[in-house]
């Protein structure tokens, strides 16, 4: 079956987050990370058809949904869980606010990558937990942690890391190895791990793929919280279903501790749309990884031909991570704002002097999109 994601979609008045900010104005939005891609026909199809059953009530997480999240695990990745380690959330997000709040006591500490999703930090701020941010830095053309920083940071009342794999918003695959190295440094620390491990099925270079640290070893499992959820693989965040895989039963109830007291279910549709996607969608997936593949090469080929800007390889994510500081701007983002792009500001991860561009989307609107930013970079130049 054929899929067309050159195909335009109009999200005007659909409440796109992404969309809605602009609304009215000659903006491009590239900024949110959601794409412009219709669902997998399968995920649509099984929306419909509960709507043409007519109710959408209260709804307990299927155990076929169970089975095939422990299937596509040990598929995909050779590690073996098992249905009861799961627990459904809404979101990732509110996966990392509970890591803040559950897994660590009042004034225990926390390491942080950094540059990262700017979720991780807002739920140790919220929660009033102490943390450390620890640079990546660039090996190889690749944003990774730098080890002799993560060592140092460590405090004697530090109990918890933060992990993203593959890296938002600098789209590195961190390798076996690398891995292999944070779990031991876990270890001989006694640290836990909560690892946002979201696009881990949105993967652009073959022949590196995606390991979930947990899967390393039974003592690695045993201290790591995993979050994922296929919202963004298969582009139905709005639907709302997203999971923790926790072994360790009570560290499971310890994050588990606020269901229904201050968040929710995931709903009936983020289920429906999760069953689907792992029965059905595997054919869309990939050839949604090959449109992304191609507009990622011409987003770093347009990068590496435009003075002022750099940018890492983006091994995975469909988010590039462009560094601006060449460029005569205090502020990129908004440069790239007046000459009819948005974009994320890279200070919402921690670097001012980056911004973040979302390349899911179809092929003439990014080309248009990036025809504008050459012109905001043109006009740094000619002052």
């Amino acid at each position: 079956m054929a899929f067309d994601f050159d195909a335009p979609v109009d999200r005007t008045g659909t409440w796109s987050q992404r969309w809605e900010r602009h609304a009215g104005s000659d903006v491009i939005p590239l900024w949110v990370a959601d794409t412009d891609f219709r669902a997998p026909p399968a995920v649509l199809e099984a929306m419909r058809a509960r709507l043409d059953h007519g109710i959408m009530g209260y709804s307990v997480p299927p155990a076929g949904l169970r089975e095939a999240i422990v299937a596509r695990m040990q598929r995909l990745y050779r590690w073996r869980i098992e249905a009861e380690w799961i627990v459904f959330l809404p979101g990732v997000v509110p996966g990392l606010h509970l890591a803040a709040r559950h897994l660590l006591a009042a004034q225990a500490h926390a390491l942080v990558p950094a540059p990262i999703y700017h979720h991780f930090k807002r739920a140790l701020e919220l929660a009033e937990r102490p943390h450390t941010d620890v640079p990546l830095v660039l090996q190889s053309g690749r944003w990774v942690l730098d080890e002799e920083r993560l060592a140092a940071s460590v405090r004697p009342g530090t109990r918890l890391l933060f992990l993203c794999n593959p890296q938002n918003p600098g789209g590195t695959i961190f390798t076996l190895a690398e891995l292999e190295r944070l779990a031991g440094f876990a270890e001989r620390h006694d640290l836990l791990i909560c690892a946002d491990e979201i696009h881990s099925e949105i993967l652009l270079d073959s022949g590196k793929p995606h390991v979930p640290i947990a899967s390393l070893a039974p003592e690695v499992s045993r201290r790591t919280v995993t979050l994922n959820s296929p919202n963004k693989a298969f582009n139905f965040p709005g639907a709302g279903c997203a999971w923790a895989i926790i072994e360790d039963a009570r560290l499971r109830a310890r994050f588990s501790a606020d269901h229904r007291a201050t968040v929710h279910d995931a709903s009936v549709f983020g289920y429906l749309g999760a069953l689907a996607a792992y029965r059905e969608g595997d054919a869309w997936l990939a050839a949604q990884l090959d449109y992304l593949r191609t507009n990622r090469d011409r987003v770093e080929g347009w990068v590496a031909g435009t003075r002022g800007l750099t940018m890492a390889h983006v091994e995975a994510t469909y988010l590039a991570w462009i560094d601006c500081s060449g460029l005569a701007a205090e502020d990129p983002q908004a440069l790239f704002l007046r000459h009819g792009v948005a974009v994320s500001p890279g200070a919402q991860f921690g670097e001012p002097r980056f911004v973040r561009l979302n390349f899911g989307t179809q092929r003439a609107r990014l080309g248009a999109a990036l025809e504008r930013m050459a012109s905001a970079v043109s006009s740094t130049f000619s002052r």
